[in-house]
């Protein structure tokens, strides 16, 4: 069972506190790069080429935190390169080009014609992200209306939406021969199936280690390459043949990873593979210097399903927006929304930029979180928060019966995954239904028989954890749901009402013609419900209505004050 705070949640910065930085500097120590380093480590020259190549003229520079310090050394390089000329395409003897080296000679040309005729390049440094500092943030470079990214250090590649982007992952140094003592410690057996992957700062790496491992008679050795596919069995990783063909067969393959992974990256390759063993880049830490760990999920499995027990009976989700850069993003929203509503539940939709403790805390009707953003940055695992974050795919458990609920040990953090999968069941249940019993084609869990019942006639829902009675779990189930289907509207959707309605006593409020349990908690359970919450105004007769007389207060400058209708001045 997860642990709760102590506390209540911090809802806003101490003041003392406010312009100090929360994270640990990693430059302080740091020896300064050679001009050379810097060319090779942040790739300049292939940055040029690219954005020579197409025709760039507004350019985005994006850094994480911990090379912002290089960030001015690296506009220069650019800068000077950009403003060189381009050189030209070295002459061939006729006898040895071909027609395809001959059809790039013309290209090159042409686009060097070309550039001469464009404005002048010009580079913009983005100093703070506005979300993840993995993500392309298309927010910020359309701020200055770039017409590319270049993102440097570790990337999630996720697919943008509007955006094209240059990577740079900053290639790290590597003690190859560490890696290759490593392996063979951790693999003594020539002949199992291993897969050799690192994090994109250490990919330049993979290629001469998997060349050395073939050599010593490791023959079923894989080394992958980078794709920009999250949904991929090795998430933006190319897999074996036999892998493509059938998934399944991933199951039968081990995984040596260079450097240590996300925690939402550990948690989907420790579900689709043997086993995973890490080789930490920082060996300073260890006994031996090559030694490797071996990954262990099932303690953090265990808590994520602690959490989804804890929301099955929450009456009210919030979604977190946490990228506008993603592609598709705004179909998983959809998606969740409607997997929500279906279960009779209700959401309500937050776009906060980096989500953060204080922030979310402020909302005490949501009982549970879904952060839609990259693959990456979905899961969120911290203590301070006050209610369980999860992900689309955690929600889809989450909102699933006692009795249907199975935990398998599979985890997947791409919403590309949890879309294709709400099609197929959607495409079944239409199959098995038609679209009797369902609201905008997803299945309500309301049949025909089901419209007149009343609320009562509900099963009992008791919470797993403490075996309380849940008495509205489901706030949405015979209220606005019911409704669009008695009334037969088209697509399943009512046009709200302007006329006034009397609320009975004891009912959820209303707004717009639909139930509102966030307007029930706030005219019910809040203790301050805004300006003007000191009186009462009564609607039903005989009700006493009591409130407070305007008056008209000081007026004027500061040294020199009217007070209401005085012609005095005081």
């Amino acid at each position: 069972m997860p642990s709760l705070p102590e506390a209540p949640p911090v809802l806003s910065t101490p003041d003392t506190h406010i312009f100090e930085d929360p994270t640990l500097s990693t430059t302080a120590n740091t020896p300064k790069k050679s001009t050379e380093q810097i060319a090779l480590t942040y790739e300049i020259r292939r940055t040029i080429a690219s954005i020579r190549q197409g025709r760039y003229r507004r350019i985005a520079l994006q850094f994480p935190d911990s090379m912002l310090p290089d960030a001015p050394r690296v506009f220069e390089g650019l800068q000077q390169g950009l403003r060189a000329p381009a050189p030209s395409p070295r002459p061939r003897a006729p006898d040895r080009r071909t027609t395809d080296q001959v059809v790039d000679e013309i290209l090159d040309l042409q686009l060097s014609a070309q550039a001469e005729a464009l404005p002048e390049e010009r580079l913009y440094i983005l100093a703070d992200t506005s979300y993840g500092a993995c993500c392309a943030d298309e927010i910020a470079a359309e701020h200055v209306d770039a017409d590319v990214v270049v993102h440097y250090g570790r990337a999630c590649l996720s697919p943008t939406a509007r955006l094209p982007v240059i990577y740079v992952f900053t290639e790290q140094h590597l003690a190859v021969e560490g890696v290759l003592a490593a392996f063979r410690e951790t693999y003594p057996e020539r002949g199992e199936k291993v897969i050799l992957m690192a994090d994109v700062t250490y990919v330049s790496h993979l290629t001469s280690i998997g060349e050395r491992l073939r050599e010593e008679g490791y023959a079923d050795l894989f080394t992958t390459a980078i794709m920009h596919n999250p949904s991929s069995p090795l998430p933006n990783r190319t897999v074996p043949e036999e892998v493509s063909q059938k998934e399944e067969r991933l199951k039968e393959w081990r995984l040596f990873h260079v450097a240590e992974p996300p925690q939402a990256l550990l948690l989907t390759l420790s579900s689709r593979v043997a086993d995973v063993h890490i080789y930490p880049t920082s060996q300073a830490d260890l006994p031996h210097p090559q030694q490797t760990l071996l990954a262990s999920t099932s303690l953090a499995l265990r808590r994520r399903y602690a959490l989804l027990t804890s929301l099955n009976t929450v009456p009210i989700f919030g979604i977190l927006i946490n990228t506008l850069s993603v592609k598709n993003y705004l179909h998983i929203v959809e998606h969740v929304k409607a997997q929500i509503l279906a279960a009779g539940k209700k959401s309500y939709t937050f776009v906060v930029g980096k989500v953060n403790a204080a922030k979310i805390a402020n909302f005490s009707e949501v009982g549970g979180w879904v952060v839609v953003g990259c693959w990456e940055s979905s899961l969120v695992e911290s203590k301070d928060f006050w209610k369980p974050v999860i992900t689309p795919f955690e929600l889809e458990l989450a909102l699933k019966g006692d009795g249907e609920r199975v935990w398998t040990g599979e985890w997947r953090s791409d919403f590309q995954g949890v879309l294709d999968g709400g099609l197929k069941v959607n495409r079944h249940v239409d199959e098995m239904l038609g679209q009797s019993g369902r609201i905008n084609g997803i299945d309500n869990g309301i049949d025909s028989g089901e419209l007149d019942s009343e609320p009562e006639s509900a099963p009992p829902e008791f919470d797993l954890r403490t075996g309380r009675y849940i008495s509205h779990s489901r706030p949405m189930r015979g209220h606005s749901a019911t409704q669009e289907l008695s009334n037969g509207s088209k697509d399943g959707f009512r046009a709200p009402s302007e006329a006034l309605i009397k609320r009975a006593r004891g009912d959820l409020a209303v707004v717009g013609g639909e139930v509102s349990p966030g307007a029930e908690f706030l005219r019910s359970k809040r203790t301050w419900k805004g300006l003007g919450s000191d009186f009462e105004i009564a609607y039903d007769e005989g009700d006493a209505e009591s409130s407070a007389a305007v008056e008209e207060g000081r007026s004027g400058i500061a040294r020199n004050y009217t007070l209401g209708d005085a012609v005095e001045k005081r």
